[in-house]
C-alpha cells in the first residue's frame, strides 16, 4: 500500500512540470523518486499544519508541489493509514537563488504557491511557522550560516519548525559521496565551481542549539550512500519569549 502510494504521490507531484519543460519534469521525477526526505517528511509529520512555510533554497519548487498534492489525496482519503495526518499549509513562499529554476516553479505550479528569486543571505524570510533548508547552508561560508539561522530564527513564530537537511562531515566515505553528487547535481543546475562550507553533525547541532532551537537528529539517507542527517529544530519556549519581549 505504502510503495503503491508513493508512486502515486511523486507521479502526481511531478505532472505539473510537463508544461515546464522535458528538463523540469525529468528532474522532478529524479528527485522526488530518489530522495528519501520527501516521504519522510510526510511519514513522520514534520511540517506542522496550518503553517505559513518558507522553503529557502527551493530550486524548481518541489517541496511546495509534494505538498500541494499530498494535501489533496489526503483529502480524497488516499492516504496511508499508518502515516500522521497530511498537512494543509497556509501558504507556502519559496526563495531561489537561480532565476531559471524560479521560472519552473511558476509555470509548473502557477499560483498555488510563491516563489521569488532572492539571495538566502539577504532575502526579507517574513514571519512563517516552518522553515525548510534542505542542502543548502553549505554553499556560503560558516559565518553566513549561522546568520542565515538567526534571521530564521527572529522569523518564526513562537514555537515555529526548522526542518534542515545538512552532510555531517564526519560521515566518513558516505560524507564524501554525498559532495561528488552533490557538485555533480549543482553543475547541472547551472551553478559553477561551488565552494562547499561543511561541519561535523555535532557543530550543526550546537550552532542551532545556541540559538535557543530544541534539536532532534534523524537520519535520512534510506536507499542511499549519503551521510545526510535530517535536523528537525523546534524554537524553544524561552527563545520565543526573548524575541516577543
Amino acid at each position: 500500500m505504502t510503495t503503491q502510494f508513493i508512486k502515486k504521490l511523486i507521479d502526481t507531484a511531478t505532472a505539473p512540470y510537463r508544461s515546464a519543460g522535458r528538463f523540469a519534469w525529468h528532474f522532478a521525477r529524479g528527485k522526488l523518486g530518489g530522495d528519501p526526505v520527501f516521504a519522510g517528511m510526510l511519514e513522520h509529520g514534520l511540517i506542522p499544519d496550518n503553517a505559513r512555510i518558507l522553503d529557502i533554497g527551493c530550486g524548481q519548487g518541489l517541496l511546495a508541489s509534494w505538498l500541494l498534492t499530498a494535501q489533496a489525496m489526503h483529502d480524497k482519503g488516499l492516504w496511508p493509514s499508518g502515516w500522521p495526518k497530511a498537512p494543509n499549509p497556509a501558504s507556502i513562499h519559496g526563495i531561489e537563488l537561480m532565476p531559471r529554476d524560479v521560472a519552473r516553479a511558476q509555470q509548473a505550479l502557477g499560483k498555488a504557491a510563491r516563489f521569488t528569486v532572492g539571495d538566502m543571505c539577504k532575502a526579507d524570510f517574513g514571519q512563517v511557522d516552518a522553515v525548510v533548508i534542505l542542502d543548502v547552508l553549505h554553499y556560503v561560508s560558516i559565518d553566513a550560516q549561522n546568520d542565515v539561522l538567526r534571521r530564521v530564527r527572529d522569523a518564526l513564530s513562537p514555537g515555529g519548525t526548522l526542518i534542515l537537511r545538512v552532510g555531517d562531515a564526519s560521515g566518513g566515505l558516505p560524507f564524501w559521496c554525498s559532495v561528488w553528487v552533490d557538485r555533480v547535481v549543482t553543475f547541472v543546475r547551472g551553478h559553477r565551481n561551488a565552494r562547499m562550507y561543511c561541519r561535523p553533525l555535532t557543530e550543526w547541532q550546537a550552532a542551532l542549539r545556541a540559538l535557543g532551537f530544541d534539536v532532534k537528529a534523524m537520519p535520512m539517507n534510506k536507499g542511499t550512500p549519503f551521510a545526510n542527517i535530517l535536523l528537525v529544530a523546534k524554537l524553544g519556549v524561552e527563545a520565543s519569549n526573548r524575541l516577543a519581549a
